[in-house]
């Protein structure tokens, strides 16, 4: 009889700590607004500029739940064969129609997988980028999501982590951000897989409070654009390719949380978390 006690209380014990089903819900936006391919948003930047999304997807990997302990629990991913692979989740909101011609029809919005513990959790992390190892890979020899062709570079910097463009009152043909690592070494040829970059340029993002049944990570397309001038461009190039020489590059640094230059580094603003119902509200 004791050793049934003992085998059951047990069987609890593992209970307690199995793996949980968990869904991260992501959502894009553009101030208290949702962001979709085809509508325009007044008041953004310093010139109070309409702009209108052309593209809006980027990667995230490493996604942590934090308990009341502080003890980080790694979220491990579905492997979907289309937007999660390992520890890395490409999230996609343009849909290919209107403004994100370049884009493709099918859309995600979640990170999904299970994680052990359960219970409460106190904080949400996450990395905004791909990982070094995945990063500087064959695109042609590499698996779903790392074998779109829009989000590599052209040299071997790897992937871009993040692609959000869109069009601009004073540049209609589009203003860029695309972000990812520089300074990649070594570097001969487009092709040469380097050992260190200079500027990774991945963001550590940390949400606190954040309880996954209730809240909605928001990337906010406002937010980075705050102290951004969306109507200044060049012939050869509008908005930032992560360049390190790049001024338009600064302001939107700043808000991802990155290093720039000289410029004192801060908490990043581009991701919120707010109640899944609250931005539904400002649609």
């Amino acid at each position: 009889m004791k050793t049934t006690l003992f085998l059951s209380a047990t069987a609890f014990a593992l209970s307690a700590v199995a793996a949980q089903p968990v869904s991260l819900q992501f959502r894009a936006a553009v101030g208290a607004k949702e962001l979709a391919c085809g509508q325009s948003y007044p008041g953004i930047g310093v010139t109070k500029s309409t702009i209108t999304p052309r593209d809006f997807r980027f990667y995230v990997h490493n996604v942590r739940l934090v308990d009341a302990a502080g003890k980080e629990h790694a979220v491990e991913l579905k492997q979907d064969d289309k937007w999660q692979l390992d520890n890395l989740a490409l999230l996609d909101f343009e849909n290919a129609t209107g403004s994100c011609s370049n884009g493709t029809p099918q859309m995600n919005s979640a990170v999904v997988g299970t994680v052990d513990g359960g219970g409460s959790w106190t904080a949400l992390r996450f990395t905004l980028g791909v990982p070094f190892e995945k990063n500087h890979t064959d695109l042609t020899r590499m698996p779903p999501p790392l074998n779109l062709t829009a989000m590599a570079w052209v040299w071997n910097a790897g992937r871009k982590f993040a692609r959000l463009d869109f069009s601009s009152t004073g540049l209609p043909r589009g203003f860029a951000v695309h972000l990812g690592s520089t300074g990649c070494t070594p570097s001969e040829s487009k092709t040469t897989i380097p050992t260190k970059c200079s500027e990774p340029n991945r963001t550590e993002v940390e949400l606190r409070g954040f309880d996954p049944a209730r809240d909605v990570i928001v990337a906010d397309l406002a937010a980075l654009l705050q102290n951004s001038n969306v109507d200044l461009g060049t012939r050869m190039m509008s908005g930032c390719m992560s360049g390190p020489e790049t001024a338009a590059c600064g302001p939107l640094f700043s808000n991802l949380g990155l290093p720039f230059g000289t410029q004192p580094v801060k908490p990043q603003t581009f991701f919120r978390k707010e109640a899944r119902t609250a931005l539904a509200a400002g649609r």
